[in-house]
């Protein structure tokens, strides 16, 4: 799960709202990467730093973008019985008052539709898996 998750590069292909990356460097413990996300017309570019500490934590760091913050953080605990525990927690504050309203009323399903897609992810290239997906938001 942790190479599913640092596999920037690939997240067009799966996730929602993802229209492009590009990954500027990746060496084995950071990367920096451009993300565009898009919704109808309209369209973002976000630059993050991501460290990566194998094999339990991905750090995501906001470099530049539409956003005020943007940080997120993707923990892996391996289970006894095989597979693991995911948590990830994400903070965020948009410049833009507007989108940071519309975003609140949003988030939990976001957050869900995310989650789903990781989950689709992971079964098509590691098999089934069951989840436990709940938001603090």
């Amino acid at each position: 799960m942790f190479d599913l998750v640092a596999d920037v590069k690939r997240y067009a292909e799966f996730l929602p709202w993802v229209v492009a990356t590009r990954v500027r460097s990746d060496g084995e413990t950071e990367m920096v990467a451009d993300m565009l996300i898009g919704f109808n017309a309209l369209r973002e570019k976000f630059t993050s730093r991501v460290t990566k500490l194998r094999p339990e934590m991905i750090d995501v760091d906001y470099v530049d973008g539409p956003m005020k913050e943007l940080d997120n953080k993707w923990f892996f605990r391996p289970n006894p019985d095989g597979g693991c525990t995911i948590d990830f927690v994400v903070d965020f504050t948009f410049r833009n008052a507007v989108f940071e309203a519309l975003a609140g009323k949003y988030l939990d399903r976001a957050f869900r539709k995310m989650v789903s897609a990781f989950e689709e992810r992971a079964a098509a290239l590691y098999g089934n898996s069951s989840s436990s997906a709940t938001s603090a938001a």
